[in-house]
C-alpha cells in the first residue's frame, strides 16, 4: 500500500517525478548511461544544471535581476556559515524563530558581531515575533521564514535598506513572494524541493566581494558562481531530480497554484484541530505554517488508540518533533489533499471512539 508521507524530510516528491527519475537510473537520454554514471562535464548533464538554475530563477520571478542560482552541497547546515564567511565583515542581525535561527547564530558568531533583534524562545519558539527593530549598522539580517520543528512561518517580512537573508529550505516554491526583497536565499532540497544532497543558493552578485577576509575556495560564493556550480563535483542525482521537480512546479501552474493547493490542505488540517476538542494546536494561529502544521492531543490517554488509527490508514511520519510532542503533519507541494484528508478522518474516528 502506497503511504501518505507527512515526513518533514528527506521529502514527498511527485509521482512523475519519481518515474522519471528512476528510468534515468537505468537509462539517460537514451544514451545506454545511468545519471548515476555520466561525467557532470558531459553535455547532458551541463543541460541539467543549466535548466535547473534557469528554473529556479524563473519560478521566483527573479530572471534578469542581477542573481545566480548555484547547486552547491552541506545543506542548509553550511550555508549557516558560508553566509557568514562571505557577508559578515562587522555585525550582523538574526531573528530567531527556532532550532535553525538558532544553529545559524550560532555559526555567524565565529565571524563577527551577532545582534538577536528578537526571539520566540519564551514560548517555545511558537510565535514569530513582531515589531522589533533591525539595526541601521550591520551587514545584513537573517531569518527563517519557516520553522519545521515548531511549525510557524512568517507571513510579513521586514521592509529594510539591508541586505536581506532568508533560509528558505522547508517553503521554498510553496509561495507567491516578491523574492527580489531578498539578497540570498538558500534551501536545502530535501524539504521540498528534491532529495537530499544539494542545496539551492539564490544569490544576487552585488552584494559580493565586500569582506576584508579571505574566503576558502569552496566557502567563496564568487567561485562556485564562475564555475556555474561546478567547482567540484555536484551532486548529480540530485540536482537532476530538483530540476524534474521545478519543470513539474511549473507544469502545475508555478507558485500560484502551489500555493492555492497548499493553502486549501492547511485549512483542511488546521479546521480539524480547532473544532476537534481532542487535538489543540502548536503554533499562534496568525502564524501557523502551511507546510508544517504541529498539534497535540488534549488527553495524552488517547495517544495508543490515535497512533494506530493513522498508521493502520497508511500514514507515515506524523510523529513530532522531540522539542514539541505530538504531531506534526508535513505537507509540502507533492502531497495531495487526498492524503490530508486521511489525517483528518483518523481525527475524527478518534473523536467518535472516545
Amino acid at each position: 500500500m502506497k503511504k501518505h508521507n507527512f515526513s518533514a524530510g528527506p521529502c514527498i516528491l511527485p509521482q512523475e517525478v519519481f518515474k522519471e527519475a528512476s528510468q534515468a537510473i537505468l537509462d539517460f537520454n537514451n544514451s545506454g548511461l545511468s545519471i548515476l554514471e555520466i561525467s557532470h562535464r558531459s553535455a547532458d548533464f551541463v543541460s541539467v544544471m543549466d535548466e535547473a538554475q534557469s528554473l529556479a530563477l524563473e519560478l521566483l520571478g527573479l530572471k534578469d535581476k542581477g542573481y545566480k542560482a548555484l547547486f552547491l552541497q552541506g545543506g542548509a547546515s553550511m550555508q549557516f556559515l558560508m553566509a557568514a564567511y562571505n557577508l559578515l565583515e562587522k555585525k550582523a542581525a538574526y531573528l530567531n524563530t527556532g532550532t535553525w535561527s538558532s544553529k545559524a547564530i550560532k555559526e555567524a558568531k565565529l565571524f563577527g558581531e551577532i545582534t538577536e533583534v528578537a526571539s520566540s524562545k519564551d514560548r517555545n519558539f511558537n510565535y514569530i515575533p513582531k515589531s522589533y527593530a533591525i539595526p541601521e549598522d550591520i551587514d545584513y539580517f537573517h531569518c527563517t521564514s519557516n520553522n519545521t520543528i515548531f511549525g510557524t512561518q512568517i507571513k510579513e517580512f521586514p521592509a529594510t535598506g539591508k541586505t536581506m537573508v532568508c533560509d528558505m529550505s522547508s517553503d521554498i516554491f510553496s509561495r507567491e513572494l516578491d523574492f527580489a526583497k531578498f539578497d540570498l536565499i538558500y534551501a536545502g532540497a530535501q524539504k521540498n524541493m528534491g532529495p537530499a544532497g544539494t542545496t539551492l543558493v539564490v544569490i544576487k552578485e552585488d552584494i559580493l566581494g565586500k569582506v576584508s577576509r579571505k574566503i576558502p575556495s569552496m566557502m567563496d560564493y564568487s567561485v562556485h558562481i564562475s564555475k556555474d556550480s561546478m567547482f567540484n563535483t555536484p551532486a548529480v542525482y540530485a540536482v537532476y531530480v530538483s530540476m524534474l521537480t521545478l519543470r513539474w512546479i511549473k507544469s502545475k501552474g508555478g507558485l500560484k497554484e502551489m500555493e492555492s493547493l497548499n493553502n486549501e490542505k492547511a485549512h483542511l488540517l488546521y479546521s480539524e484541530i480547532d473544532r476537534n476538542p481532542l487535538f489543540t494546536g502548536f503554533a499562534a494561529k496568525e502564524d501557523r505554517s502551511a507546510m508544517n502544521a504541529t498539534f497535540n492531543l488534549t488527553d495524552e490517554s488517547h495517544k495508543e488508540i490515535f497512533d494506530k488509527l493513522w498508521k493502520d490508514a497508511g500514514v507515515n511520519g506524523l510523529n513530532g518533533h522531540r522539542s514539541v510532542g505530538g504531531y506534526r503533519a508535513s505537507m509540502y507541494n507533492a502531497l495531495p489533499l487526498e492524503s490530508v484528508q486521511v489525517v483528518v478522518d483518523c481525527m475524527k474516528e478518534l473523536e467518535n471512539k472516545v
